[in-house]
């Protein structure tokens, strides 16, 4: 584009250039042929003869008229043979003749006559020419150079911007084939280098979510295994006639089954949390009463724990699902209920707050390690030092509950010092009351 810009400005200053040559050659002419009308006194055919010579060595014609339209002189009746001049200007080494022109004569003023003048075509100079070829070649060698060094640079850029992609593609596929330990490895800082670890973020999740199913199994397969085997041992014990089916044998069979009936509940609300979702029937409902019941169907079991329950509950209303919201408290007090030792206290306050409701249930248990804040909410994620009994997915469904509310759920706690879980609920935040049904995802 360079190359032909300037060939274009080239060409139209070389044609501007030679048209002025040209038509100061004319204006020469003309200028010859007034200064002999003025010396002459008029227009004589000798007096314009003695220019024959001149026009000849300069290889251009004329033709003159008088202000009439008569014809007055012309070099070819000067007595100058045309095929002479040809012959002239050939070895003289003049172009061929331009397109005649007419061009009138004025002395002082006053129109006298009309010149017809041919004279050679200008041509551009060589030096010109030379100097435009010069500028073609650099601007040649400038564009393959410019070219060259284009392709270089895509191709560095491309092949950096590839290789990771190459790289991370080829990760995904080793972990869909079931390397779980391959991870995409990280060499820079831009998108490409985010997506890689994005990637491995993920990747770290999936296996997190594997060990702790597979922990979650064992767990369900040991709790299991317990009460089977009380319950299969005392049966064949009252069938061998060994034991007698009293009063303590049949209530211990049935808190056996209580606790299997827990765990079965427990998966329940597992499958409902990651297949179909909780649906949601809201309405406005004031939480003190709520609360209140959903801690005196507790109260009994923490009286048995030696818990003291502590309640601080103030009048609060809120847009919501009821059923789901006493869930909530429930698997609060009972996760605290685990891990509050005989003797312990466990405060439930309920208040507004500057956001909506909040509802927080404290404890005085050993509180949660630094390294496993971050996974309190997972499913089956169970602490170290958690104690027996547990399905690890209590805090997870009332993190599910409370998000379908447009809620939050924080926890802060400090080893040696308890925990205190609190969830905070807007108030008026869900303005359809004829929805009936709101499903929100698991959690990834």
């Amino acid at each position: 584009m360079t190359a032909i810009v300037v060939n274009v400005a080239f060409g139209a200053r070389f044609e501007g250039y030679l048209d002025t040559q040209q038509h100061a050659r004319v204006k020469q002419v003309v200028a010859s042929l007034t200064a002999d009308y003025r010396t002459a006194g008029g227009w004589r055919a000798d007096s314009l003869d003695r220019l024959a010579a001149g026009l000849l060595m300069s290889g251009s014609t004329v033709t003159v008229q008088g202000a009439d339209g008569r014809f007055v002189w012309s070099l070819a009746e000067s007595g100058v043979d045309p095929a002479t001049s040809a012959m002239h200007r050939e070895m003289m080494g003049v172009p061929d003749l331009g397109p005649a022109v007419a061009v009138p004569v004025v002395v002082e003023g006053r129109p006298v006559g009309t010149a017809t003048v041919q004279v050679p075509q200008a041509v551009s100079p060589t030096a010109d020419l030379e100097f435009r070829d010069a500028v073609n070649q650099l601007l040649l060698l400038a564009a393959a150079g410019a070219a060259a060094a284009a392709l270089l640079l895509g191709l560095l850029v491309a092949r950096r911007t590839t290789r990771p992609l190459v790289e991370l593609t080829e990760a995904a596929d080793e972990l869909a084939a079931g390397n779980r330990d391959r991870r995409a490895r990280v060499s820079s800082d831009d998108e490409v280098g985010e997506l890689a670890r994005s990637f491995n973020a993920m990747a770290d999740t999936v296996d997190r979510e594997d060990e702790l199913r597979q922990r979650f199994a064992a767990d369900i397969a040991h709790e299991l295994r317990t009460p089977l085997a009380i319950l299969r041992g005392q049966l064949e014990a009252v069938q061998d006639g060994i034991t007698h089916p009293d009063r303590r044998l049949i209530d211990s069979l049935h808190e056996e089954s209580l606790r299997m009936g827990r765990l079965v509940a427990d998966l329940e609300t597992l499958a409902d949390a990651g297949a179909a979702g909780f649906g949601l029937r809201c309405r406005e409902v004031a939480l003190r009463p709520l609360v209140t019941a959903a801690l005196d169907g507790l109260a009994g079991h923490l009286a048995e724990l030696e818990l003291e329950l502590v309640r601080r509950l103030d009048e609060v209303d809120v847009f919501a699902d009821p059923v789901r919201i006493s869930q909530v408290v429930t698997n609060l007090l009972t996760n605290a209920a685990i891990w509050t030792p005989p003797g312990g206290t466990i405060t439930v306050t309920l208040a507004r707050g500057p956001d909506g409701a909040e509802i927080a249930v404290a404890d005085t248990g050993p509180g949660i390690p630094a390294d496993e804040m971050p996974r309190v909410f997972d499913r089956f994620f169970r602490g170290a030092a958690a104690p027996s009994g547990g399905s690890g997915i209590g805090l997870a469904v009332a993190v599910e509950l409370v998000r379908a509310h447009d809620g939050d759920i924080t926890v802060d706690s400090r080893p040696g010092r308890g925990s205190r879980f609190l969830v905070r609920l807007p108030v008026n935040h869900i303005t359809e009351p004829q929805r009936l049904h709101r499903i929100f995802m698991a959690p990834s």
